[in-house]
């Protein structure tokens, strides 16, 4: 699922503000939803929240950790977006929609600030979206509702290879599943510093939060946690984040397995290569297909990672935040 907003930059008279109605969405609003979603991005495969609308609404004990907003102009649906509670004080914001015919008219902005006042009742001092790099034409919206910018990250693609580099148990480095010790290189590691601690998020798809000492430890026992070891010290951290399904684009009922690695960082290339072939049997072994690795976007981090022979996405994404503590 893809987070990216379709919004534009929103000025706003009175009148129109007065005709702009935000409420919670609900499974009835289906149909106008789609009407004003479902041909957005065409040239890209087309806009997820008409296939997944109805999972993607909060259930009833979902209520205090999410709430789909809905913007309406004589109640006809104009514009949606999520508010989701990731960690006590952290929001994350997504999927907003405003329907082509009503862009300009300050929806988005009533859109997010709907978001914000939730998130700060519930606690959240910071709020967080992400909008994929070619989705320019949502910089500026996200940019005039406050938001700044945090870190960009890019997604490696390792093949799934049982056989992929070394034994993880020889030679003068080996990966473990140690919490702890990857913890601990996480915290001192350059790529903690580019991505301002933030990893995906395994409460919520397409999302990222601050990680914690916590996650380590319950990712080692539930999924999959590397820490990479060598002579002069720890060189690498990763996790799997989730594994998941989803449908091919040739409607032949056919399904693509992807193992997520939540975060990606280590010291040097050799680092790279190891933590890369520890990815790569790891995800063979849950029966993947394909992975995605997130590492933060830098000349070294990416070249990095090519020079270690995994694929990489075509483009980074741009994670942005708000302080909602002082709004």
């Amino acid at each position: 699922m893809s987070p990216n907003p379709s919004i534009e930059a929103d000025s706003v008279t009175d009148s129109d503000a007065d005709e702009i109605r935000i409420r919670r969405a609900t499974h009835d609003d289906y149909e106008g939803v789609r009407a004003f979603t479902e041909d957005i991005w065409d040239d890209r495969g087309g806009d997820y929240i008409p296939e997944i609308y109805h999972d993607w609404l909060e259930d009833e004990d979902e209520r205090d950790e999410k709430k789909t907003f809905l913007a309406t102009v004589e109640e006809t649906p104009v514009g949606i977006v999520q508010a989701v509670l990731l960690s006590p004080d952290e929001a994350w914001f997504q999927g907003i929609r405003v329907a082509a015919d009503y862009r300009g008219r300050g929806i988005s902005r009533r859109l997010n600030e709907a978001c914000f006042e939730w998130a700060r009742e519930r606690g959240a001092t910071v709020g967080r979206i992400l909008i994929h790099s070619w989705n320019t034409a949502s910089f500026a919206a996200a940019r005039s509702s406050g938001f700044e910018p945090v870190t960009q990250f890019r997604f490696a693609e390792p093949d799934p290879d049982p056989d992929a580099g070394v034994d993880p148990g020889a030679g003068p480095a080996r990966v473990t599943s140690d919490p702890h010790a990857a913890w601990r290189y996480w915290t001192h590691s350059d790529a903690r510093e580019r991505l301002e601690g933030l990893g995906m998020a395994p409460e919520e798809t397409w999302a990222l939060r601050e990680l914690t000492r916590a996650d380590f430890e319950r990712l080692a026992d539930e999924t999959a946690v590397f820490a990479l070891e060598r002579g002069d010290g720890l060189a690498a951290t990763a996790y799997r984040n989730r594994t998941y399904d989803r449908e091919n684009d040739d409607d032949d009922g056919t399904e693509t397995t992807w193992a997520e690695y939540g975060v990606a960082g280590w010291e040097d290339a050799d680092a790279a290569r190891a933590l890369f072939a520890a990815i790569s049997r790891d995800a063979a072994a849950v029966g993947a297909d394909e992975t995605r690795v997130l590492i933060p976007e830098t000349t070294r981090f990416v070249t990095d990672a090519a020079y270690a022979g995994a694929g990489l996405a075509e483009e980074p994404d741009f994670v942005l935040g708000i302080d909602l503590t002082a709004r």
